[in-house]
């Protein structure tokens, strides 16, 4: 197969299998997609032409993980997939070197029609915004009707991070982080912090590295 007809190998890369999963399947029914690689809490290990990679839980644009991966001399191109839009994160990645930004409010076909614009050579960044609403692939805690804003706080209030930090991680002021954690705190029925990480460590909130390599 010719390297012009061949399917563009992606690697999606995220700290939780529900996500990654959840955007393997958005890809699965694109011809000129084949999802090699899926990682979660590890790095891309093989030869890629585009790494995706899912903000949820994880650091923004102008982050030394983003650089990280855009350093690779085995990924080809990366495309950040976040619903944080905002113009100084996109101005961020276009700095690191990124190709290519998706918000989490486009479609499938949107998604995959980036992915094709990107492998062909062109950098390719939405219309900045101030808010995204919440999307509905698969994350932690969706079925206990979490937004996933809302999720990703419980998530990173897991990890151990303060109000501070899941503001800076999650590109939200400290008055939208606390109103998540209020509205998320009334769904699951605790009370306090240390409620929230029990509950979130017994819902499916807990980190563990697997890697899913596609065989030919």
């Amino acid at each position: 197969m010719s390297a012009a007809t061949r399917p563009i190998t992606v690697s999606i890369v995220n700290d939780y299998e529900v996500v990654v999963r959840g955007v393997a399947g958005m890809l699965a029914d694109a011809p000129q997609i084949r999802v090699v690689e899926i990682a979660v809490d590890l790095p891309p290990t093989q030869p890629v032409d585009i790494v995706l990679y899912d903000t949820f839980s994880n650091t923004q644009a102008g982050e030394k993980d983003v650089d990280e991966l855009v350093a690779k001399p085995h990924v080809g191109h990366v495309v950040i997939y976040s619903w944080n839009a905002q113009a100084g994160l996109l101005a961020k990645a276009k700095a690191q070197g990124v190709d290519g930004y998706v918000s989490k409010a486009a479609s499938a076909q949107e998604l995959v029609d980036t992915l094709v614009r990107v492998h062909a050579g062109d950098r390719v960044f939405p219309e900045a915004v101030d808010r995204v609403d919440d999307h509905t692939t698969s994350y932690p805690g969706a079925e206990y009707g979490l937004t996933s804003r809302e999720s990703e706080v419980i998530a990173l209030i897991a990890q151990g991070l303060s109000n501070d930090e899941i503001a800076k991680r999650a590109y939200l002021s400290i008055n939208s982080v606390k109103s998540y954690i209020r509205t998320a705190y009334r769904k699951i029925g605790v009370q306090r912090r240390s409620q929230a990480v029990l509950w979130a460590l017994e819902h499916g909130f807990v980190r563990r590295p697997v890697r899913e390599v596609a065989r030919d």
